[in-house]
């Protein structure tokens, strides 16, 4: 969509914004442990989490039924080796304010980390551009000061399906995450140490939370095992695992 009609637009496009926060309920993130060990022995793989609500598990109850829970336990099948895993997310945060949080609050080093971010970016008309700048200063600061060998970036959902959201806003909403999705996968195509996993769901009627916007636990469920085989295929991880266990 060109940007004068998106300047045509704007005051439907703010109106339907404010009304549809007003009318959608505020759903807590998930409660539960936000770090933990999925199997025993040594030689445990560490993955760090890290992202916006989607990453905090909204939408569901429990941390178990969210992204965390299912991604730590499909990699451990995986992988068959022990995962230690961490979660460091909040709601409403740009991939900015991601890497600012992670800043701010300690968390032990690890081998992968995995960035939920992205919808927030779209929502506060952060262009695609500067967004992959925020991910290449998130990615960078990982990988130099927190011990990470690979940082594995999930892309956005398909915002142009998601039934909260009215026409035109849906749509324009839609086409920016796309947007932001292709120049994330051609960035990630760049580097060694960055990927972007794919991750392809038809969001069948009940997929998704109540609030029609946040994921449900099917979701969660199939992204955490999509996440998961894209760990367990990594050759950097894998050689930074044999470095460790010598």
């Amino acid at each position: 969509m060109s940007l004068a009609l998106k300047l045509v637009l704007a005051p439907l496009l703010v109106a339907q914004a404010v009304a549809t926060r007003k009318r959608a309920p505020l759903l807590p993130e998930a409660a539960g442990p936000r770090e933990g060990r999925v199997g025993g022995g040594d030689g445990a793989l560490r993955v760090l989490i890290a992202g916006d609500s989607s990453a905090a598990g909204v939408g569901v109850e429990l941390q178990d039924q969210a992204l965390a829970g299912y991604l730590s336990r499909a990699l451990h099948q995986r992988a068959r080796r022990p995962v230690d895993w961490t979660l460091r997310a909040k709601s409403g945060l740009t991939t900015r304010q991601v890497h600012e949080l992670l800043r701010a609050e300690a968390a032990p080093p690890a081998d992968v980390a995995v960035v939920v971010s992205g919808v927030n970016d779209v929502i506060e008309l952060v262009s695609p551009q500067r967004a992959i700048a925020h991910r290449a200063a998130l990615a960078d600061w990982l990988l130099a000061e927190h011990g990470v060998a690979h940082v594995l970036f999930t892309p956005l959902p398909p915002v142009h399906r998601f039934p909260l959201l009215p026409q035109p806003l849906r749509g324009v909403m839609g086409r920016d995450a796309l947007a932001h999705n292709a120049a994330l996968r051609q960035w990630a195509t760049t580097r060694r140490d960055v990927s972007c996993v794919a991750i392809d769901i038809a969001l069948e009627p009940g997929w998704m939370a109540r609030d029609g916007f946040h994921p449900g636990e099917p979701v969660y469920r199939a992204c955490g095992e999509a996440i998961a085989a894209h760990i367990a295929a990594l050759p950097a991880e894998a050689a930074r695992a044999r470095r460790r266990s010598r």
